[in-house]
């Protein structure tokens, strides 16, 4: 039986919408309801507890939403709060670690696979866990490398800039020296700076986006519970932030660019 209701994304800012863009692409039928916790932005600094309970508080408010499935498009919430999130709200949950260690196990030729993501996301551990969870061989080495300016850059909508350029070479000379031959995006944010790693790390490398392999995971879930929605009629979009309506709706239209039916800022989860 078909399910009309939406899928509700969220993330601590706009990197999320990364994920929003990647699952309406894989499942262009379905309505998204997508919040940007911009007021609270950024979570990677925040203590763990505060990100959970940030979490818990917007899931909570998607499914009031009346969300069929919540995805939590920052590895930072998902790190510090997966488990806490699923555990509070009566809809599937969906993290954006899994996705992306799967596909990089499946993507490596030499088992060198580097991690870049924020300060909190590397010192969590938590792609180091899920990796030894699917490979209790040890057969795959991760190297992670905290990259916590790239969020700022992409905040202010600056993909291209020469101080983004040499920011990157920094940030991923020990990826290099690894010698990687498979890189995770380990922030939402960072698929909108691919062109920049790529330029500093090779076309060699291979990139994989958890924005990409989130979404579908999201269909196979709504798959296998039956939960599609039929394409009748047009979905219907929602964008949502906490912070400031100006350039919340300025950075959508940036990075996303999705046909949206329905912006808006300064909501309250």
């Amino acid at each position: 039986m078909a399910d009309a209701r939406p899928i509700g994304i969220f993330d601590s800012g706009l990197g999320g919408l990364t994920v929003a863009r990647a699952v309406m692409e894989v499942l262009p039928h379905e309505s998204v309801v997508y919040f940007g916790d911009t007021a609270r932005f950024p979570y990677g600094p925040r203590p763990l507890e505060e990100t959970r309970a940030f979490a818990v508080e917007i899931a909570r408010y998607l499914v009031g939403r009346d969300a069929k499935i919540v995805v939590i498009a920052c590895n930072t919430a998902t790190a510090a709060a997966l488990d806490d999130v699923a555990a509070a709200v009566d809809v599937p949950v969906i993290g954006v670690i899994e996705p992306a260690v799967r596909a990089a196990m499946k993507a490596t030729r030499t088992g060198r696979v580097g991690m870049i993501g924020t300060d909190a996301t590397v010192a969590s551990g938590s792609y180091d866990r899920v990796l030894r969870s699917l490979d209790p061989r040890g057969e795959i080495q991760l190297v992670a490398q905290a990259c916590p300016q790239f969020v700022e850059f992409v905040e202010r909508g600056d993909t291209t800039s020469p101080e983004l350029l040499r920011l990157a070479d920094s940030y991923l000379t020990l990826l290099r020296v690894a010698d990687i031959d498979t890189l995770i995006l380990g922030c939402t944010h960072y698929p909108l700076l691919r062109a920049a790693i790529r330029s500093v790390l090779g076309e060699d490398v291979t990139i994989v986006s958890s924005a990409e392999e989130t979404a579908v995971a999201v269909y196979e879930t709504l798959r296998s519970a039956d939960a599609l929605r039929d394409a009748t009629t047009p979905p219907q979009h929602a964008f949502e932030s906490s912070g400031d309506t100006a350039k919340f709706a300025t950075l959508l239209t940036l990075f996303s660019r999705p046909e949206f039916h329905d912006v808006r800022a300064g909501v309250r989860p």
